[in-house]
């Protein structure tokens, strides 16, 4: 039995090992670990994968936010109230979005940000749902849906990009000790 464990877990953690020297990130969908072959921190190409795809590599959260257009409950994700160093990425593909530093308490709910972190890691749309006109943001490389733009944010862009915590995956500041 013990010998089993330990193949299990060398397994396991071979498999994790080699999906992150690819880039690639390991999620786990409908109980089973998937690679997710789109996932990368350094690939900038446009992606063009259809939702019935995305539907087998994402969790169904994720899934439901990023594809669906769906909005997390207010003052419930994981980044609301999180304040560490570091760049905020896209959990569908792996696309740097935001710099901690441009991240300010809005007491509306959910994680913002004053500006991406380069002009084309996302994208605007014009969104009419729920009888409101509002701007949305969504990712410049997968085109999943982060969250909204209001342009009630502090200087020196006055914008508040309004974000879903499920649709973001936070990378700390690497400190190096010499």
């Amino acid at each position: 039995m013990k010998d089993i464990i330990k193949f299990s877990t060398i397994v396991l953690l071979g498999t994790s090992l080699l999906s992150s020297a690819f880039g690639e990130k390991m999620q786990v969908v409908n109980g089973k670990n998937i690679i997710n072959p789109y996932y990368s921190r350094t690939d900038t190409k446009i992606l063009k994968i259809p939702n019935s795809t995305w539907k087998k590599v994402l969790s169904s959260d994720l899934y439901s936010v990023a594809r669906l257009g769906d909005t997390e409950a207010a003052f419930t994700g994981k980044y609301n109230e999180f304040d560490s160093k570091g760049t905020y990425y896209c959990a569908v593909c792996g696309n740097a979005l935001f710099r901690s530093d441009a991240k300010f308490a809005s007491t509306c709910g959910w994680p913002s940000f004053y500006e991406p972190i380069r002009p084309k890691s996302v994208i605007y749309k014009k969104d009419e749902s729920f009888s409101m006109v509002r701007t949305e943001v969504r990712c410049g490389r997968c085109d999943a849906h982060l969250g909204h733009v209001f342009d009630d944010g502090p200087k020196p862009t006055k914008k508040r990009f309004c974000m879903n915590s499920i649709a973001l995956e936070f990378e700390p500041l690497k400190i190096s000790q010499n």
